[in-house]
């Protein structure tokens, strides 16, 4: 079956209900038949933990189980490469049988980076880009050099989420509640696997 495809890759160091929220919108909004999930395993712009990324993985599976229209793909943490976009989306592409352009959910911030991303000019011919506002005083105009340098995109209107993964897991080291930020079940695996400890 032809399926119209979103995708999610992040780092989801943890994953937290801006995360969820982003991707209920989309669900809500647009008329995909799935939205994927991809958690990173090498991620090229960050520093990362290797013994991290299967914990990365499972809280991600825990965060999005209840929701059917969501999915997780565990192609990068298979590949145990660094987790290149465009080499990702050239794979999905030969696993699905996609109808159009898959669309690709990403924040504001880290769009405004997108032309150092790993062949770029490649990406911006496979994907479509949904772009969340990641800041409260944003201006649309500073992304007009990108639609004229090919990059085909939208911006998503729904209102920024102001959560911060630094601030979250101080709340955790601290051993302070995290009911706002993240859910139950991803909040008793890393209370139980005692991540972010550190």
């Amino acid at each position: 079956m032809i399926m119209k495809l979103c995708v999610f890759q992040g780092t989801f160091n943890p994953i937290h209900k801006a995360h969820i929220k982003m991707a209920e919108y989309v669900a809500e909004h647009y008329n995909f038949d799935k939205i994927i999930f991809i958690p990173a395993y090498k991620p090229p712009h960050k520093d990362y933990d290797d013994k991290m990324s299967l914990h990365r993985y499972n809280m991600v599976k825990l965060a999005i189980k209840n929701n059917p229209a969501f999915d997780i793909s565990d192609i990068e943490y298979k590949s145990e490469e660094k987790s290149y976009s465009y080499l990702t989306i050239k794979k999905l592409y030969e696993i699905y049988p996609v109808e159009g352009k898959i669309k690709f959910i990403i924040g504001s911030d880290a769009f405004e980076r997108i032309e150092s991303w790993y062949e770029t000019d490649k990406l911006k011919e496979i994907v479509d880009f949904l772009v969340f506002i990641r800041e409260n005083s944003f201006n649309k105009k500073k992304f007009n050099h990108l639609k004229a340098k090919g990059y085909n995109f939208e911006f998503v209107d729904m209102d920024f989420i102001d959560i911060s993964s630094s601030k979250l897991k101080n709340l955790i080291k601290e051993n302070k509640p995290t009911d706002d930020f993240i859910t139950k079940e991803v909040d008793y695996y890393i209370r139980e696997n005692g991540l972010y400890k550190n």
